[in-house]
């Protein structure tokens, strides 16, 4: 890893990413490379410091570390963590605070080459979101509420569970956006109270709208997943993803054969790196 720049794996025990998850992350798809969809990430990365009040890095410096961890890796994972830096005990942010960086490369795992299955099957997940509105979108490191979910199945043959908020809505995957055909429209859940705003959820909206695909963002419930015709997931690893199978239901994929998937994908990987 780089820590500050510097390849070490150890950082101060009083880091607060560690002590309370008061910090960011980011995680790109490697490719020939180059990290995939730069731009958007560090336009994400920046915004939520900004609502942190965590200082963030300069872009031109994470991009050359980035590239220096990289170094060999054609085919890879990118991860980028910014915490608030070491202080002293209690939750009061200190100030002036000393932000780390930190950056790991990863060899791209082989349950990812999934572009030519058909569609994967995926379940609900018993535990919820809880709905905060101050930090809904940002994709901070309290991420225990997502861990806490994906440890409630070890069937390999689940690619991914869904999960609702409080309130008994749909939101997100444990690691995925999730869009929706339904009634003749590309619907993605509403993320004003809780849940992260992907890039590949961005991504599909952009092209969808380019491409006059009707396109609404609402409040969904479970009945709206067994209404749909299909539905797929999103991230910046996997692309888009489709779904063929929710706990018992089944569902068929020729809505997947449309231009905007085609587009997202090329666009998705491969161009707009820096």
């Amino acid at each position: 890893m780089l820590i500050n720049g510097t390849p070490t794996q150890v950082i101060e025990a009083a880091d607060r990413g560690l002590q309370y998850g008061d910090g960011l992350f980011e995680t790109l798809a490697v490719v020939e490379g180059q990290p995939c969809l730069w731009k958007p990430h560090m336009n994400r990365l920046r915004s939520g410091c900004e609502r942190m009040g965590i200082e963030c890095p300069d872009e031109s410096l994470l991009l050359r570390e980035s590239l220096a961890e990289i170094d060999a890796e054609q085919h890879g994972i990118l991860k980028i963590i910014v915490t608030r830096g070491a202080g002293q005990r209690g939750y009061r942010p200190p100030v002036p605070s000393k932000p780390n960086r930190i950056l790991d490369c990863t060899p791209w795992p082989a349950h990812l080459d999934t572009r030519s299955d058909p569609g994967v099957e995926v379940r609900l997940c018993s535990l919820r979101l809880g709905r905060n509105p101050v930090l809904a979108g940002m994709k901070t490191l309290n991420r225990i509420e997502q861990v806490l979910a994906r440890s409630e199945w070890s069937d390999d043959r689940i690619a991914e569970g869904l999960m609702f908020d409080t309130e008994g809505y749909l939101i997100e995957g444990t690691a995925s956006n999730l869009f929706l055909f339904l009634r003749g429209r590309l619907v993605t859940p509403d993320l004003t109270n809780c849940g992260i705003a992907g890039i590949m959820r961005g991504l599909v909206m952009e092209q969808a709208e380019k491409l006059g695909i009707p396109l609404s963002i609402q409040n969904l419930r479970l009945a709206d997943l067994k209404a749909a015709d299909g539905l797929f997931l999103t991230n910046s690893l996997i692309g888009i993803r489709p779904v063929a199978k929710v706990g018992d239901w089944t569902y068929g994929l020729e809505c997947m054969d449309t231009g905007l998937v085609k587009e997202v994908v090329s666009r998705g990987f491969g161009d707009e790196v820096h």
